[in-house]
């Protein structure tokens, strides 16, 4: 089992992220829940979207769980499996006149959504890496483009290749859950609308998703790419001489032919 505390501060140490790492597990039952974890209606008295209690977590450090009950955005209760994908949504009529211009076109946008089949998972756990008393599915890293190039580079040092990834702007719970699970894959995500509006997303932010398993894979490609050459913060390449104005440049010259 990859060592998440480790991981933790290698992800520290290498990507310098602003916020928490996430550590990110599907159960199957209520039992799974560990103890001392936040659940949005019991605590709270209220429902939270997943990218909500994303926010909340990676800020302040809280581990959450959350079932159908807990969660208030219906698209998110469709992607994790807790809803059943009724004809109303299959049709596209919540992306008509919103996402896209027609039904029909929202049809072919809901059907590409990486989804759990229903019922397969009762509840989504959320919580900071270095925290987590449980394996997780997926390890979930918000920063900046650089800082996402970075992890990209490191899924990339052992293979070679491209990463390939889907973007949609729309539930990116969806695409850091169902599209790692199914895929095994690492994924660049592009925050959606909702993780903007309720998940309090900076628009200089990205994310990056990784399989558990690949977490030992991904240190070892920061430290491969690290040593290469490639750096984050990215270092400037400033050993060049500035140009001045006319001016500056007659005053040397000036200086050069002894003149006052």
């Amino acid at each position: 089992m990859p060592d998440l505390q480790n991981f933790e501060q290698e992800i520290k140490t290498y990507i310098k992220p602003t916020t928490l790492p996430l550590a990110i597990k599907l159960l199957t039952s209520e039992e799974q829940i560990p103890e001392k974890t936040r659940r949005p209606q019991r605590d709270f008295k209220k429902r939270f979207s997943v990218c909500q209690a994303v926010g909340m977590s990676r800020r302040m450090g809280w581990t959450f769980a959350l079932g159908n009950e807990d969660v208030s955005c219906p698209l998110s209760q469709v992607s994790l499996g807790f809803e059943r994908e009724l004809p109303f949504f299959k049709e596209g009529n919540l992306c008509e006149g919103m996402y896209t211009n027609t039904k029909e076109a929202g049809r072919r946008t809901e059907a590409a959504v990486p989804k759990f089949k229903h019922g397969q998972y009762k509840y989504i756990l959320i919580g900071p890496v270095a925290r987590a008393n449980y394996e997780p599915d997926i390890i979930l890293i918000y920063g900046d483009s650089a800082q996402v190039m970075r992890l990209v580079h490191a899924a990339l040092y052992e293979e070679g290749g491209t990463l390939t990834s889907n973007f949609m702007g729309r539930y990116d719970c969806a695409d850091y859950t169902a599209g790692v699970i199914d895929s095994g894959k690492c994924q660049v995500i592009l925050p959606c609308n909702g993780d903007r509006v309720f998940g309090f997303v900076q628009d200089f932010e990205m994310a990056f998703a990784i399989p558990y398993t690949q977490i030992d894979k991904i240190i070892n490609g920061l430290h491969g790419t690290h040593k290469g050459g490639v750096r984050y913060p990215i270092p400037f390449f400033m050993n060049w001489e500035a140009t001045f104005p006319p001016k500056y440049v007659e005053l040397e010259k000036l200086w050069k032919e002894g003149k006052e």
